[in-house]
């Protein structure tokens, strides 16, 4: 069964993984390891995603104007914060 997503959820989720896609090709997440998986290894993921969440709904609509790519950060960091949350739970 199609869902019938009345808020365009379906192209969202489509942008929102290019987006992600994006940030694993970019230079400091090059290697092994990136800066957010030593912080969630270090116990503090769950704030640094709320931190992030909370910094980039502040600036949308203040710096640049309302930037699309701030609340896709808000989205992943949002993920981020899940997987978090689910991992602690193991």
């Amino acid at each position: 069964m199609e869902s019938n997503y009345k808020f365009k959820e379906d192209i969202t989720l489509d942008e929102l993984k290019k987006y992600i896609d994006q940030t694993y090709d970019q230079h400091y997440a090059n290697g092994k390891y990136q800066a957010t998986d030593m912080i969630i290894d270090s116990g503090y993921g769950e704030g640094f995603c709320i931190g992030n969440i909370m910094k980039y709904a502040m600036r949308y609509g203040k710096k640049n104007g309302k930037q699309r790519s701030d609340l896709l950060k808000i989205i992943h960091y949002a993920m981020i914060a899940l997987y978090v949350n689910d991992e602690s739970d193991v």
